[in-house]
C-alpha cells in the first residue's frame, strides 16, 4: 500500500473506517455539513475502489462499501512517509520537532514514555 490519499478520500476513509460498512447515503449522513452532492461521494468511492482501499457487495438496488485497509497500517504508513519526507527517515527529529514547537512539559514526555514502554513490553 504506497498510494496515498487526497484529504476528501481519507475523510470518506474515515468514516468507512468508523462505520466498518455502508451505503453512499450513510457515509454522507456521518460528514459534516456542508454534505457533499450523492454523485460526488459515488465517485470518490469509486476511486477509492481503484486504489484498492474500497470494496463493495450489492444490496438491494445498490451497494454496501467497507474499507479493505485497516486504519492503523494507513496510519502507519503515512507517518513513515511524514518522518521520511521531513524529517530524513528520523523518528527521533520528529518527536524532537514536535516537543519544541508545542511546548511539550515533562509530564507530557513523561507519558509518551511510558505508552512507549508499555507497547514494548
Amino acid at each position: 500500500m504506497s498510494k496515498q490519499l487526497t484529504k476528501a478520500e481519507e475523510q470518506f476513509m474515515q468514516v468507512l473506517w468508523d462505520i466498518e460498512e455502508g451505503s453512499v447515503k450513510d457515509i454522507i449522513e456521518k460528514l459534516p455539513e456542508p454534505k457533499p452532492a450523492y454523485n460526488t461521494v459515488s465517485t470518490i468511492i469509486r476511486i477509492l475502489e481503484t486504489k484498492k482501499f474500497v470494496s463493495h457487495m450489492p444490496k438491494g438496488r445498490g451497494y454496501i462499501y467497507y474499507p479493505l485497509i485497516k486504519k492503523t497500517d494507513y496510519t502507519n504508513q503515512s507517518l513513515h512517509k511524514l518522518v521520511d519526507n521531513y524529517f530524513e527517515g528520523s523518528f527521533k527529529s520528529m518527536v524532537s520537532f514536535f516537543v519544541k514547537k508545542n511546548d511539550l512539559d515533562l509530564k507530557d514526555l513523561e507519558s509518551i514514555l511510558k505508552e512507549i514502554d508499555k507497547q514494548n513490553q
